[in-house]
């Protein structure tokens, strides 16, 4: 039966039960890719659909123990408890309703470049690359290094990963739901290793993200002839030679300018899937951003300079504290953060971005 407070949970659970069926198709079961992408978009209705069984229940079980309540005292006590759940259960499935980022689910794609402060900078750097391994570590989470270069000292001038869940989790669970907040510039305040008069310095790093494509994803299409593509060998620290032969790949996208380098994986062929990959992923975003733009409802901004005024966040060595400049968040934890307790800091900016988006939905 149909309910006229909430049409659109019942077309999700509608749609919910439909993807079931598909998936138990025996030619949608075999084909891998398939089968992702319903599980992404099933796990992302699930969410609904279990609020809405958690109010439909209440809702029964109310209206069935109202009916019982003159016949049963013990029933006109069930009904009253039943009365004062039933708020929440329908708060907590209007909250299921808002529209999420589509993309939450998916797998990102994360870049760390070291910005002022030469190779305390890039120190920094390697401190937030480490930092992110480690939270992805903690929530089970797999690391691929695509492309790196690290300085002497052994700080990271650029790096270039892919973080990725395994199976297919649900919406809140996914890589992008969590990470697509670290976008910005992150500055540091401490004293150099480089620094003999024990000066504190401000150093800053900064970090792009961005939910990484299928490689089946036909929202994008790439015409070759749109690509330059150059061949060169791979270097390690100080130009050293990683192997002899020139495996690593610089693809250019002609009519975006957007340059993708990789030389991690082992053959020039590993390379260039990987480095379309990436620039795919990119394109997506890139997509996403100017449809979300158009619809005046831009996601959490991503500073792509490298300007300390336009910091997220400040890592303050000398007092143990870490401030989040967005949601005001403070905490002197900062070395338990570093190696990884960074959930509390992101839980801070995953419910400011909830109470502005159920704000925007009233």
């Amino acid at each position: 039966m149909a309910d006229e407070q909430f049409p659109a949970a019942v077309t999700a659970l509608e749609e919910y039960h439909n993807i079931e069926q598909q998936m138990a198709e025996p030619e949608v079961a075999s084909d891998p890719d398939k089968m992702r992408k319903l599980g992404r978009r099933h796990a992302e209705l699930g969410v609904i659909v279990s609020a809405y069984t958690a109010y439909k229940q209440v809702k029964d079980d109310l209206e069935a123990a109202k009916e019982m309540a003159s016949e049963d005292s013990d029933f006109a006590e069930e009904a009253k408890r039943l009365e004062s759940e039933l708020p929440a259960a329908e708060e907590k499935l209007r909250t299921a309703l808002i529209p999420r980022d589509p993309d939450d689910a998916r797998d990102t794609i994360m870049e760390i470049k070291a910005g002022t402060g030469g190779e305390e900078a890039a120190l920094f750097a390697g401190d937030l690359l480490r930092m992110y391994m480690r939270y992805a570590e903690k929530r089970g989470w797999s690391v691929a290094v695509q492309s790196e270069n690290t300085t002497e000292l052994g700080g990271v001038k650029d790096v270039q990963l892919a973080i990725r869940a395994k199976g297919t989790p649900a919406p809140e669970d996914g890589v992008w739901a969590s990470l697509k907040y670290e976008g910005g510039v992150h500055r540091v305040q401490r004293i150099p290793v480089t620094e003999s008069q024990g000066r504190i310095q401000t150093s800053a790093a900064g970090v792009i993200v961005f939910p990484e494509a299928d490689e089946d994803d036909d929202e994008i299409e790439i015409d070759q002839k749109d690509l330059k593509i150059d061949i060169f060998m791979s270097s390690g620290p100080g130009g050293q030679s990683v192997n002899t032969t020139y495996s690593a790949v610089r693809m250019t996208h002609i009519p975006t300018g957007i340059v993708v380098s990789m030389q991690d994986e082992k053959s020039q062929i590993q390379n260039r899937a990987a480095a379309l990959r990436v620039l795919k992923s990119r394109l997506l975003a890139m997509k996403h951003e100017e449809e979300a733009a158009q619809a005046a409802d831009m996601r959490h901004s991503q500073v792509r300079s490298l300007d300390r005024s336009e910091r997220i966040r400040t890592y303050n060595f000398p007092e143990n504290r870490i401030v989040d400049h967005r949601t005001n968040y403070k905490a002197y934890n900062l070395d338990a953060v570093l190696d990884g307790d960074l959930q509390a800091v992101i839980d801070s900016d995953i419910q400011a971005d909830e109470a502005d988006r159920l704000a925007n939905q009233k």
